[in-house]
């Protein structure tokens, strides 16, 4: 019995959806894995998987065993670390989960610089606008832009991220060009997300204030929603790093350039017990060092 191999054969098993796919990630047979999570399960007296010809259900106590596991396999992976030498080069896959626009415009050309510098480290990238649960799911690193919730997870800081008001010079032209925040009511807008209402962000004489806009095209996606605008469909509020070459080129006008809000920030968030991983810390500075203002 080895409690801890029975952990990394569950976790993967977790990771990987299926017992052949974690089998092969493992290189061993099916029937061992299988037989080894039989027999986790008889050790602890509870079902941990819900098995079926067509799928793996994780029961409510499989899921506290993988966290639990995580967490512990990760304290254990960094104790190894430590002892093989602080001098020694970052090794070990690292599973990220960043906002697709946002890695789609940096990630495409830093990741590969990453890769080459630290050739033992190997990157499992998933890219989603969503919150995901990084505990839950399995991440080692997640990159967030915006406002943080409190939790135990640790954050630091990686850059800032600038939004910007902008039209294209043709709706512009129809509409007029906007010269308060209040006067948005009577403008078509592009607002980012499906809520029923979106409010966005000013800064008017040193305080915020917040406008309701609506429009009649909502995307949760920034690459569509500048397109919408570049084609004459309204105003939209996106990052610099999705809108920013159609300002340069002309293709979008900046506007309410008085009353934008402050930046948002780009954080890297991580849980406790990956804090001494060595590629999770070795990425998060090597992204502030290409990113940071």
């Amino acid at each position: 019995m080895n409690p801890f191999e029975d952990m990394r054969i569950f976790c993967q098993v977790m990771d990987s959806g299926s017992f052949t796919a974690a089998a092969d990630k493992l290189g061993l047979s099916k029937q061992f894995v299988s037989r080894r999570l039989m027999q986790l399960e008889e050790r602890l007296g509870v079902r941990l998987l819900n098995r079926s010809t067509r799928r793996l259900d994780v029961t409510p106590l499989g899921q506290n065993y993988y966290e639990s596991a995580l967490r512990l396999l990760g304290e254990v992976e960094e104790v190894e670390q430590g002892i093989a030498g602080q001098n020694s080069e970052p090794r070990g896959t690292l599973r990220l989960s960043a906002p697709l626009s946002f890695a789609l415009a940096h990630l495409g050309c830093l990741l590969p610089l990453f890769l080459q510098r630290y050739p033992q480290v190997s990157v499992e990238v998933d890219l989603s606008d969503r919150p995901v649960d990084l505990l839950s799911e399995g991440y080692d690193l997640v990159l967030r832009i915006g406002v943080l919730e409190d939790s135990t997870l640790i954050a630091r800081r990686i850059a800032t991220i600038q939004r910007v008001y902008c039209a294209s010079p043709g709706y512009l032209a129809s509409r007029g060009v906007p010269q308060h925040p209040e006067q948005l009511s009577g403008h078509d807008c592009l607002p980012y997300g499906h809520g029923r209402q979106v409010q966005w962000r000013f800064q008017v004489k040193g305080k915020p204030m917040n406008i309701n806009v609506g429009g009649r095209m909502r995307v949760n996606n920034g690459e569509l929603l500048k397109d919408a605008a570049v084609a004459d469909l309204g105003i939209t509020y996106l990052p610099t790093f999705i809108v920013g070459q159609a300002l340069q080129d002309g293709r979008l006008v900046r506007v309410l350039e008085d009353f934008e809000p402050e930046p948002l920030t780009l954080s890297a968030v991580y849980p406790q017990h990956r804090q001494g991983s060595r590629p999770v810390q070795a990425l998060i500075e090597f992204l502030r060092e290409r990113l940071m203002d």
